[in-house]
């Protein structure tokens, strides 16, 4: 190969290899651009919420089970029905407790005679020991039978208060066999509905006194009900007493109710094993009369049955007119650039200490992606409070997520593929 030849080989691919560069560089040609969706900084209401879901249930709801145990004679009322305070609910065969009252009354009895015996015997007593008192004085009687005689005294005197004390026993043990009498007859403590009924007539239940109990049936006042919920421990700091909530349950679709929270929880509800243990808080929220007011049946029954599958938003946080973002469009790093000097200095300091996340939201600036390091606030289901770093009115990057999550670098030129309006409905 003749030298001009190789000459203008070596040339030619010098400049192929030249203009690669360039154009990766970015030096020659028209740089490739990311395409993204764009939206811009805007002033709006911002409510934030807790989601949760539970189950609805009275506010007032009494178990009733049998202080004394038995079997249950009467019944009288059937689930669902209404009572009245003072209502006989339960009755329980009072036969062995009569037997028992019977028997605690002859011990009373008893006792009684006991008590006029030893009255008697220390009278006695008393009248002999004053008798030869004298006489041992006047040296008739020896010491010996003085003593005798003064130790009969006072044993009698002990006589007597011993059956005072045997008596007040037997009258305390016939005073508990008439309240245990008294318990085998069961009535309602208030108004309301029997709201679970658990027994029927014929059966045999355990009492109160000794364990646990067999619950019979419970009354609850329909009138008043409540929506008991669990919330996790990373929501709960947001919960106050007093918070709206927004209450939507299964068996009425298409309709939302209106509730107050009443009461939270101060100790936990754990659940699952030590691993993957869950802790969350019960929370009880009353649902609103007003709201279903259009839904009470004839006579005033509530709509709402025990144990119905409820859903609802507690709205914990209102802001007016503030400066948000769609949510999607705040993402966090721990490599930033083009940030301001306070973000800088944190990630020096996070430098030596180990990686801090910081949220960042990037600003469309002439066709290139500035990335901003911003401070957020409260957030509902689309959009997010921006307190610092933003001004209204600038353009942001809003999809898609997998580019400003990964892929989107400071300088990164973009363009827009679908633009998005960031106003509410």
């Amino acid at each position: 190969m003749s030298r001009p030849l190789k000459t203008i080989i070596i040339i030619a691919l010098a400049l192929i290899v030249f203009l690669v560069v360039a154009k990766s560089a970015g030096w020659i040609g028209e740089e490739e651009s990311t395409k993204v969706e764009l939206s811009k900084v805007e002033r709006k209401t911002i409510t934030e919420t807790v989601i949760a879901s539970g189950k609805i249930q009275p506010e007032v709801e009494v178990k009733i089970s049998a202080e004394v145990s038995g079997e249950i004679i009467e019944l009288p009322f059937q689930e669902g029905a209404q009572v009245n305070k003072g209502d006989l609910l339960v009755k329980i065969n009072p036969d062995l407790f009569i037997a028992a009252v019977n028997r605690a009354r002859a011990s009373v009895n008893t006792a009684k005679a006991s008590l006029a015996s030893a009255k008697a015997q220390f009278i006695e007593a008393e009248k002999n020991f004053n008798r030869n008192k004298s006489l041992h004085k006047d040296g008739v009687i020896s010491d010996a039978d003085f003593d005798a005689i003064k130790r009969a005294y006072q044993v009698s005197q002990l006589g007597v208060e011993s059956a005072q004390y045997q008596l007040q026993s037997a009258e305390a043990t016939l005073q508990e066999a008439k309240d245990n009498l008294a318990r085998t007859t069961i009535y309602a403590p208030m108004d309301g509905t029997i709201s679970m009924l658990n027994s029927e007539v014929g059966e045999r239940v355990v009492g109160t006194i000794q364990m646990t109990g067999t619950e019979i049936l419970r009354v609850a006042n329909l009138e008043l009900m409540e929506v008991l919920v669990e919330v996790n421990e990373n929501d709960i700091i947001q919960v106050n007493y007093g918070d709206t909530a927004l209450i939507e349950v299964d068996a009425y679709l298409d309709k939302e109710f209106k509730g107050i929270v009443t009461e939270i929880a101060n100790s936990a509800k754990l659940a699952g094993t030590t691993i993957d243990q869950v802790t969350n808080f019960e929370v009880k929220v009353r649902i609103l009369k007003d709201s279903y007011s259009d839904l009470l049946q004839k006579g005033g029954g509530s709509p709402f049955r025990p144990g119905m599958t409820a859903s609802l938003e507690i709205l914990t946080d209102r802001q007016n007119g503030v400066l948000s973002v769609p949510i999607q469009a705040v993402t966090t790093r721990a490599d930033t650039s083009d940030k301001p000097a306070y973000a800088r200095k944190k990630l020096d300091e996070a430098d030596e200490e180990g990686d801090e996340l910081f949220e960042i939201v990037f600003v469309n600036k002439a066709g290139k992606a500035e990335l901003r390091v911003v401070k957020t606030g409260i957030q509902n289901d689309e959009d997010i409070v921006i307190l610092s770093g933003l001004e209204e009115g600038e353009e942001i990057v809003t999809g898609p997520y997998s580019a400003i999550s990964r892929t989107l670098k400071p300088g990164t030129a973009i363009s827009e593929e679908n633009s998005k309006s960031n106003k509410e409905e």
